[in-house]
């Protein structure tokens, strides 16, 4: 009885340090993934989290992001590309004197053009901002900005200092989009499979 009854304890004992083990490993890496996330999507991840309510459900979707972005295949800009769309770009702020609101649609518009010329699906906008938040974190939040004061325009509530506000964001994005097209997002997912 007694040797049932130590050996009985043993594997309880055992279970119980063999269950800790896996659980500290299990949020070893839950936090490793949880840093990664913040590291590589910055204010995106604070956002997600606000948005969807919780830092899980958050992380599932900025994986998820990621996943979707790694099969995209994306293209460096040629300097041809990068000197046609910076003269593109010269002609738009040049209408924003006569025409603000021309001019911020149309520099939405060079946005929506320079992210096909990388690569990106451009169709719908969350998918943009999702997308562009993989790849260029420190900007998406000026894309969002921008579209949300260049909403008005459509509503035809627009003032010249919100469409410059809006161009401004514009700016940083379209400038951003013409660098190198920033980290491989195969590298996240490799760390994380």
């Amino acid at each position: 009885m007694t040797n049932t009854s130590t050996l009985g304890t043993i594997a309880l004992i055992a279970a119980a340090v063999v269950i800790a083990v896996v659980v500290a490993i299990t949020s070893r890496r839950r936090a490793m993934r949880s840093a990664e996330l913040r590291r590589r999507f910055g204010p995106e991840y604070d956002l997600a989290v606000r948005e969807l309510g919780s830092r899980g459900r958050a992380e599932r979707e900025l994986a998820s992001r990621a996943r979707r972005v790694e099969h995209l295949q994306f293209h460096e800009l040629n300097e041809t590309d990068r000197s046609r769309f910076q003269s593109a770009w010269n002609q738009v702020q040049a209408q924003f004197v006569d025409d603000p609101a021309a001019a911020a649609i149309g520099a939405n518009e060079l946005i929506k053009q320079v992210m096909r010329a990388r690569g990106y699906p451009t169709d719908d906008f969350e998918h943009r901002l999702g997308d562009l938040s993989v790849n260029h974190p420190a900007v998406v939040q000026h894309y969002r900005a921008a579209r949300a004061l260049s909403e008005s325009i459509g509503k035809g509530a627009s003032n010249t200092e919100d469409l410059r506000q809006a161009f401004v964001h514009y700016r940083v994005l379209f400038a951003d989009l013409l660098l190198e097209c920033g980290p491989d997002p195969k590298s996240f997912h490799a760390a994380h499979a």
